[in-house]
């Protein structure tokens, strides 16, 4: 039997990677520990324009800056990922631009920024994915594996925040078509709902009755969606595709 972690020889590049305790830095650092040569990257000044601001991010591995708004940064960032390593097996677009418009306050500015940020930087790395990866023979297991999360929206209305709402809800959407087209590729991908997850953002009166909708009295944790991740992007994980996961730990959002 082999003796090395489940994830070794592989290169995972992980997007969103800024916040000590954010989601993004919990999956890249246990994509790590999974033995996998980790590229992440984040963009600060969207935490800045933030109620949580930056923090102080301490990796075992070297942190990049990219804007994935401006539409070359997709292809930037995969190109720099196989060049410095000769290969690229995993892309976990954990990233996201945060909007609290209301229908009232939205402008055409926040929409392009929402899309550009949530959709189409995902779609762009998608398709340069698919340019560079090479596939694994036919007669061996996809070892491309590609993910992005979307939110619960599907559940139930978050019309206080439209722009972040209606671009995850295309995220969630367009799951299975991007999967098929990568499948080409010999690339499996999926999409996360994680559920609300305790990143440190939430007021201590909003901490206190979202923990009441769970039945574990809990919220979810980093480490919740790590778990799914290190699944999926295992060999084990091989035969789940196309699909949103949702992952909420039984919350109940209208309880």
């Amino acid at each position: 039997m082999s003796t090395h972690p489940p994830l070794h020889g592989r290169v995972a590049l992980v997007t969103g990677v800024s916040r000590p305790n954010g989601i993004a830095a919990t999956v890249a650092k246990r994509l790590n520990a999974m033995g996998a040569t980790v590229v992440a990257t984040g963009f600060p000044p969207h935490d800045a324009e933030m109620p949580w601001g930056e923090g102080q991010l301490d990796t075992p591995f070297p942190l990049l800056q990219h804007n994935l708004e401006e539409p070359d940064a997709p292809a930037v960032l995969i190109d720099e990922a196989f060049d410095a390593h000769g290969q690229l097996d995993i892309v976990a677009a954990v990233h996201a631009r945060s909007s609290s418009q209301s229908l009232d306050q939205l402008t055409v500015g926040e929409l392009q920024r929402s899309w550009a940020a949530n959709v189409q930087s995902v779609l762009l790395l998608a398709q340069q994915f698919a340019r560079r990866h090479q596939p694994a023979p036919p007669d061996h297991p996809p070892a491309g594996r590609m993910l992005w999360f979307t939110s619960g929206q599907h559940f139930g209305p978050m019309e206080s925040e439209l722009p972040y709402a209606v671009t995850k809800g295309a995220l969630h959407q367009m799951t299975a078509s991007v999967d098929k087209a990568l499948s080409q590729h010999r690339i499996v991908a999926n999409c996360i709902n994680p559920g609300p997850v305790d990143t440190g953002w939430a007021t201590p009166e909003l901490h206190q009755a979202v923990t009441d909708m769970f039945p574990d009295k809990r919220w979810g944790t980093p480490d919740d969606v790590a778990n799914l991740v290190a699944f999926l992007v295992s060999d084990e994980g091989a035969w789940i595709r196309g699909q949103v996961l949702n992952s909420e730990g039984g919350f109940n959002r209208f309880g």
